[in-house]
């Protein structure tokens, strides 16, 4: 389903004298607005295609209606996020979830769309259908040569659909560990998953990376095998150049410094990218900035930071991703709010005064400081993002027009009440 430029600007217009004298306010308030609305025009936030359905706990799911049937329909759905917003140009695959049976086909069809292809996402977490050896007791950490070897092929096919698609990047994210003291002797699962990744790693292309994700717990709750940014670092450092940490914001425990954690990973120049979502008590996979959108402004602070002392472009130097879904919002509504979050926040990070900051740290100024993040975070800056959709031909107010032009409804009328989006 396409929204045109023109149907989204008739929408615009009933907002556009409020807006006009909100983006004046602010002009009148920050230094070089337009500098930061041209960032934010630039950035784009990547939607995992697992995403697109309502998501569920092992006690169930509730599916809302107009879930997307297939991958066609997936990249139709991103589409129209695109659309309303002009931040989520890209789409990021889960194989075997979301495999392409015509890969020139599908590039072509999310090209049309607007949309390129960003990293790839390996899953051996689960037993698929037909699968011949199972990971219940982990993937490239097993002890049986046999699984590792069958987890190593789907990682290196994985790359191989990625190619075809135009993608550059492998997402490797594993659910391996224990749960059990004694189940497992961590060195030995630690060198064999290495050596899984060493054989995955000699198939990247020249121009790829692979990202190295961590997770402090779940499904194995003793133990896990990239457990945390340390082993996950150590990973990269042993595999090569091509090989990076990925920051999921749910997979730490609770009280977790992410801000610190991302300030070194950048030092050390293996920082990959981002899997954004919020949670209260661990990896809650809800909706961006719901729970803490202080720390969200705090990240964004030593990413820009970090960023800007090695030279990188904030738009295309690092992967960003929403990885969120949950049981209770209608899955596009909640994807707007997240991208608009991630926006939000990122405006507010590029008011702070660096060079100001840097003085206060070096005189000890622990109260100014905290005043000038504060004030930064404080500044309604929704009039900037705003700003930046309207110059590229997107919605004022996204949530808006998707509730305004019914979508959902249209959605359900097209797909049918019972449609289940693939994944989890």
């Amino acid at each position: 389903m396409l929204l045109d430029k023109l149907n989204i600007s008739h929408y615009n217009q009933d907002a556009l004298s409020a807006h006009k004298k909100r983006i004046q306010f602010l002009r009148e308030e920050i230094k070089d607005p337009d500098a930061i609305i041209q960032k934010l025009e630039k950035f784009q936030v990547a939607i995992p295609s697992w995403a697109l359905g309502t998501g569920g706990t092992r006690f169930g799911r509730f599916p809302g209606g107009g879930e997307p049937r297939n991958l066609e329909e997936k990249i139709g759905d991103i589409g129209l996020l695109h659309a309303l917003n002009r931040s989520s140009g890209a789409i990021s695959l889960h194989i075997p979830w979301d495999i392409p049976s015509d890969p020139a086909k599908i590039r072509g069809l999310a090209a049309q769309y607007g949309l390129r292809f960003d990293a790839m996402n390996s899953n051996t977490f689960q037993d698929q259908p037909g699968q011949d050896l199972s990971y219940k007791f982990g993937s490239l950490q097993h002890t049986d040569k046999a699984v590792r070897k069958q987890a190593i092929t789907h990682n290196i096919g994985v790359i191989s659909q990625g190619i075809d698609l135009g993608s550059t990047a492998l997402t490797v994210w594993l659910a391996d560990g224990s749960s059990f003291p004694g189940q497992l002797n961590f060195r030995k699962a630690f060198q064999r998953t290495l050596e899984s990744l060493q054989e995955i790693y000699v198939h990247l292309p020249e121009n790829w990376k692979i990202y190295v994700e961590y997770k402090a717990y779940e499904p194995n709750f003793y133990s896990t095998t990239v457990g945390d940014w340390g082993q996950s670092l150590l990973y990269a450092k042993k595999l090569g150049p091509k090989a990076f940490t990925l920051v999921d914001l749910g997979h730490h425990l609770p009280n977790a410094n992410i801000e610190q954690i991302v300030a070194l990973l950048l030092m050390e120049e293996k920082l990959g990218g981002f899997h954004f979502n919020d949670s209260k008590f661990g990896d809650d996979d809800l909706t961006v900035g719901s729970i803490k959108p202080y720390q969200l402004f705090l990240i964004f602070n030593e990413l820009i930071e970090g960023m800007n002392a090695r030279s990188m472009d904030h738009a295309w130097d690092l992967a960003w991703m929403i990885d969120a879904s949950h049981n209770v919002k209608d899955p596009l509504e909640d994807l707007l709010q997240s991208v608009e979050a991630i926006m939000i926040s990122y405006a507010q990070a590029l008011l702070i005064d660096h060079k100001a900051l840097d003085l206060s740290r070096m005189e000890n100024d622990v109260v100014q400081a905290q005043e000038i993040l504060q004030n930064a975070f404080r500044t309604d800056v929704r009039p900037l993002v705003a700003e930046a959709r309207l110059r590229v031909g997107a919605a004022l107010d996204p949530l808006y027009v998707f509730r305004e032009a019914r979508i959902r409804e249209k959605l359900v009328k097209e797909r049918g009440s019972k449609s289940f989006a693939t994944g989890l």
